[in-house]
Formats: structure tokens, C-alpha cells, sequence
């Protein structure tokens, strides 16, 4: 984040909470880097924020390495979660959650009225799945592949679109992030792309400003090797006939 404008809206808002995502940002992919992790606990320290620290994509670093979470550094102020669905299997809708245990009371209270509890039989699936297997060795297979798709996105990016797209280069997770040329429209993309057969979001969901309208958000987790090469392919000549 950037950091002189954090602390001006904490000090000026006195928010409640503030929720972030430090390790590969959804879309973006992007991750705090430790001097930023600390800095943002300094800045909250004491203060009568709550830090909710999204963690659903902690696990999947390329390089097997998590990172340590800004909780860390902010012990008693921070909400950490994760998802099993994200290291397990993607309908595996299970989470976690670590708080103090004020916080964790409320929660609870606020997830019976949502929805009583969560799905019973999938807690029980996922109980004998991590019983039975490796979790570290999986996540570790499951971020190599990932590792090599975003690499090969990355690579593709570079070579086939055409002047002024920029792109995230992300360390782990599945998503990055690509900036159109000047006068390219993230929804026109998304209108072209589905009638060349590649799918892609637009960045304008993930901006409450009115932003986003010329970013795209791509994921590199669902699709293999030819898959990516084939839709990157297909998405670039999208692009360079709307440039």
C-alpha cells in the first residue's frame, strides 16, 4: 500500500478495520515486502484498528517460502484467515480464522445467523484428506505448476502484446495483473475476448473509485501450459486490434 496515504486515512478516519491481502493480491498479485509488513503494524499500532489479514493465498509462494504475516508484528490488533480451497480443492469452501478471542466470539455470533454453521460433510472429507496426505508436499507440487505458469503468462505478455501493456510479475498465488495501452478499454477487451474464445475480467469490480478501466485481471492457476499459450495468443490479437 502506499504507506503516507495509509497513515493519513487511519490517523484522519479512525477506521474500525482495515482489510488487506499481503501475500499475492487478488487481482493484482502483488506482496507486501517486510518493510512495508512492519510499517503498516507501526502505523496501527495502538490505535483502535482492526488489521483483518487476508490469507488465502500465503501458501502459494513460487519459490516454497511463506511469508511471515504482518499478525506477526501486530499481535493483539490483527484478524488472520486462510482457505482450504485454495491448497486443497477449489469446491473444498472450508476456512480458518486466528483472532483474539473478543473478536473470535463476535464472529461467531455473526456466522450462526449467516448460515447456522459450515458444510458438515465437507469438514469431514477435508478432516480425512489431511489425515491421510501430505498438505506441505501437495502445496508444494501445486505452487511449482503455478510457478511455471505465471513465469510462461509473464513471458507471453512480453512478447506478444503489443506497446504500453505492463503487467504484475507476481511471487506466488494465481492471479496477476495487466495494464492496457493508452485507449484500450478493460471491458471492450472483455467483449472482444469472448468472441475470440479467452475469457479475462476486467479491472473495474476491484476499484471503488471508478478505476480499473484500463486494467485486466488474469488468472494463471485453471488453465495448462497450451491452454495459457493458446489464450494468450488469442487475447493479443484482441488487444492489438482495439489499439
Amino acid at each position: 500500500p502506499d504507506l503516507a496515504a495509509f497513515e493519513s486515512l487511519v490517523r484522519g478516519h479512525a477506521p474500525k478495520f482495515f482489510y488487506g491481502i499481503p501475500n499475492s493480491q487478488n487481482p493484482s498479485g502483488r506482496t507486501y515486502s517486510e518493510g512495508k509488513r512492519r510499517a503498516v503494524a507501526e502505523i496501527l499500532e495502538g490505535t483502535d484498528t482492526v488489521f483483518y489479514e487476508d490469507d488465502a493465498f500465503g501458501e502459494l509462494f513460487f519459490d516454497g517460502k511463506p511469508r511471515p504475516p504482518v499478525k506477526r508484528h501486530l499481535p493483539k490488533q490483527t484478524v488472520i484467515s486462510g482457505s482450504f480451497s485454495k491448497i486443497v480443492a477449489p469446491g473444498m469452501r472450508i476456512g480458518w480464522i486466528y483472532a483474539p478471542a473478543p473478536v473470535l466470539r463476535q464472529f461467531n455470533v455473526a456466522k450462526q445467523a449467516a448460515d447456522l454453521h459450515s458444510n458438515f460433510l465437507c469438514q469431514v472429507i477435508l478432516h480425512r484428506y489431511l489425515a491421510t496426505h501430505d498438505l506441505d508436499a501437495h502445496v508444494a507440487r501445486v505452487s511449482a505448476v503455478y510457478g511455471r505458469h505465471c513465469r510462461l503468462m509473464c513471458d507471453l505478455l512480453d512478447d506478444l502484446m503489443p506497446p504500453g501493456t505492463t503487467h504484475t510479475n507476481p511471487e506466488g498465488g494465481m492471479f496477476m495483473t495487466a495494464a492496457l495501452p493508452d485507449g484500450v478499454s478493460s471491458m471492450e477487451v472483455f467483449r472482444e475476448g469472448v468472441h475470440e474464445g479467452v475469457a479475462v475480467l476486467p479491472g473495474v469490480p476491484f476499484y471503488v473509485d471508478g478505476g480499473g478501466e484500463d486494467t485486466i485481471r488474469l488468472n494463471f492457476s485453471a488453465a495448462g501450459e497450451e491452454e495459457i499459450a493458446e489464450g494468450m495468443h488469442r487475447l493479443a490479437r484482441v488487444v492489438r486490434k482495439l489499439a
